[in-house]
């Protein structure tokens, strides 16, 4: 895994605002950085591929073992949803992706830091953007066999293709993309768009609908839209946790309606499964150790429930070292054993594996000046020589 400087394409952000990507910067700064790029081998790349699928299956069984065990508390799961995630989960409700954040230095095997299960950051840009920049680097550079571990934008494709099929859903048929205003985030809103286009190109109709223009139809007991049709099938791009403390929330266990990612994904979605990923499986080799308490002299220090490295503390031997705001601050915290992000130059890279549909389908690396990687850390490309 090596980190390459590289010349910025001249009009690279006409180019990446023409496929959609128009938070690409923070101000004065890229968030989208194509000064350089991270290559891998093909041994690599198989080992990241590796690595994902194993843990894909890890998580999986934690599942299994918290609903077994009735560990919801542990996950702060309001008891008034622990039942809506068991039929969720009895259903096989369909998942599309997943996020798995790994140290990776290209030497030792991946571990995992956390699973961003539920909502997609850094999605439009791991799988449309990069893919775009590598092919106008293939052609430029003429550096031969190279290739992108990305197959995001076509097998997001084969999920929504699927999820008609699970559904039930004849050709042109109806679902609702739920998510805040772009005056809100403009990257939220953003992503939600590709995600919609997604569902287009695999044959749905699709209407956007803001999170507080929800309604809850008392008579029919159903979720409708501003037009008062009913919701059968809804993407929505806001975290479980907050839809439980909506006030539509109470509502949410009293239809059958679809959501994508299901309820299930709560239990994926929290920092808590870190904790039991561990216990479960102390062997593994992409795990660090992590308990309700610290296990060693140096740790990271997590809220459950956190977000963008927020409220994240680095502590070596009682003192803290680096610790992020946020208001997350409140949460249970989870103690993971400290593992350093691989540094290039300065530049600490943290890498993002995705599962879409149930495959490893590629990755996005971020990368900061400092040791937590946040929500302006910047997006770098990848490639790998075959």
């Amino acid at each position: 895994m090596e980190r390459i400087e590289s010349e910025a394409r001249p009009d690279w952000r006409v180019k990446v605002e023409s496929q959609g990507f128009h938070f690409h910067s923070a101000g004065s700064e890229a968030y989208w950085d194509e000064s350089a790029y991270y290559r891998f081998n093909a041994r690599q790349i198989d080992e990241l591929e590796r690595a994902t699928y194993k843990l894909n299956e890890m998580c999986l069984e934690a599942i299994e073992h918290v609903l077994a065990n009735n560990r919801f508390a542990e996950f702060k799961i309001p008891p008034h949803f622990i039942n809506y995630i068991r039929k969720s989960w009895d259903r096989d409700e369909l998942t599309v992706y997943g996020r798995f954040d790994f140290v990776y230095d290209g030497v030792r095997p991946p571990v995992l830091l956390e699973y961003n299960a539920d909502t997609p950051t850094a999605l439009l840009e791991a799988s449309v953007i990069q893919w775009h920049w590598m092919k106008d680097f293939a052609s430029s550079r003429g550096e031969g066999l190279v290739d992108q571990f990305n197959s995001i934008h076509d097998l997001l494709i084969e999920a929504w293709k699927k999820a008609q099929e699970l559904w039930k859903a004849p050709p042109g048929s109806l679902v609702h993309f739920a998510g805040v205003g772009i005056e809100e985030s403009v990257e939220d809103f953003i992503t939600l768009q590709y995600l919609r286009d997604t569902a287009i190109q695999a044959g749905w109709n699709t209407e956007a609908v803001g999170m507080g223009e929800l309604g809850w139809d008392a008579v029919r007991k159903c979720f409708v839209d501003p037009a008062g049709r009913q919701i059968h099938g809804c993407f929505k791009l806001y975290p479980w946790e907050w839809m439980t403390r909506e006030a539509f929330g109470r509502f949410l266990p009293e239809t059958g309606m679809r959501w994508l990612e299901p309820p299930w994904k709560m239990l994926l979605s929290n920092k808590a499964l870190l904790a039991i990923l561990w216990e479960m499986f102390p062997d593994s080799p992409y795990l660090l150790p992590c308990g309700w308490e610290p296990l060693s002299d140096a740790y990271v220090r997590k809220p459950i429930l956190s977000r963008e490295g927020a409220n994240v503390a680095i502590v070596h031997r009682g003192a803290v070292m680096l610790e992020t705001g946020g208001e997350y601050g409140g949460e249970p915290m989870v103690y993971q054993e400290f593992r350093p992000l691989p540094c290039f130059d300065g530049n600490y890279a943290l890498v993002g594996s995705w599962m879409v549909n149930g495959y490893a389908a590629g990755i996005g690396i971020r990368e900061d000046k400092t040791l937590i990687t946040g929500n302006t850390s910047r997006f770098v490309p990848h490639l790998y020589v075959r």
